[in-house]
């Protein structure tokens, strides 16, 4: 629904197309999603959506399915049925994004789904909760280190808003990113502002 990509944007899309590995830094609200969702939709296969929170799962799902673009998230909080009618819809190819969380990498039975659909790639959104230092450290994430072991051909691509350099050498080193291409947005954000102001009376 886009005239244009937004700064930044049309190069890492182009890098993901080519089916290289990426790390964005870019601030909330400048459209981080779209970088992998256009390359989602032009590979080959299912774009598999890391995601810490069922909430925003739920929200990306909900937008991909009201423009027609095929969509599922996987997590604990569905009934069986519910898990079972997305698989299948997976092994029968319909599927364009799944959405899941880390600790499904903990699963031998989700593993195995896998490796039985052509996977586009794989966006681990969040992924300053890789960092053992941060308040939002979710130790699951540390498991994503088997995607290169277990699927060397599919690209991966990292994204957060966290840019702080502690944090970024914790992805590149926990999720096996030393090879991929940093991709580091301006923070400057002009909608947002600091105003100090006197004050003059005591309320």
């Amino acid at each position: 629904g886009y005239d244009e990509f937004r700064s930044g944007q049309e190069a890492i899309v182009e890098h993901l197309i080519s089916g290289e590995d990426a790390l964005i830094l870019m601030p909330t609200g400048a459209g981080k999603s779209l970088c992998y969702q256009v390359p989602g939709l032009v590979r080959t296969g299912v774009a598999v959506v890391v995601s810490p929170l069922v909430a925003l799962m739920h929200d990306q799902v909900d937008a991909l399915s009201a423009l027609g673009v095929s969509a599922v998230s996987l997590h604990s909080g569905l009934a069986w049925e519910e898990v079972k009618a997305a698989e299948n819809a997976l092994q029968r190819g319909e599927i364009k994004f799944l959405y899941v969380a880390p600790e499904r990498f903990e699963n031998p039975r989700f593993l195995r789904l896998l490796d039985g659909l052509k996977i586009a790639l794989f966006a681990i959104d969040e992924a300053h909760c890789v960092s053992q230092w941060g308040h939002d450290f979710r130790p699951a994430y540390l498991d994503l280190s088997i995607l290169p072991e277990r699927w060397p051909e599919v690209p991966r691509v990292a994204l957060t808003a966290t840019a702080t350099k502690q944090t970024k050498e914790e992805i590149v080193e926990r999720l096996q990113l030393q090879g991929a291409r940093q991709f580091i947005s301006s923070f400057d954000r002009p909608n947002i502002r600091y105003e100090v102001v006197e004050k003059t009376k005591e309320s």
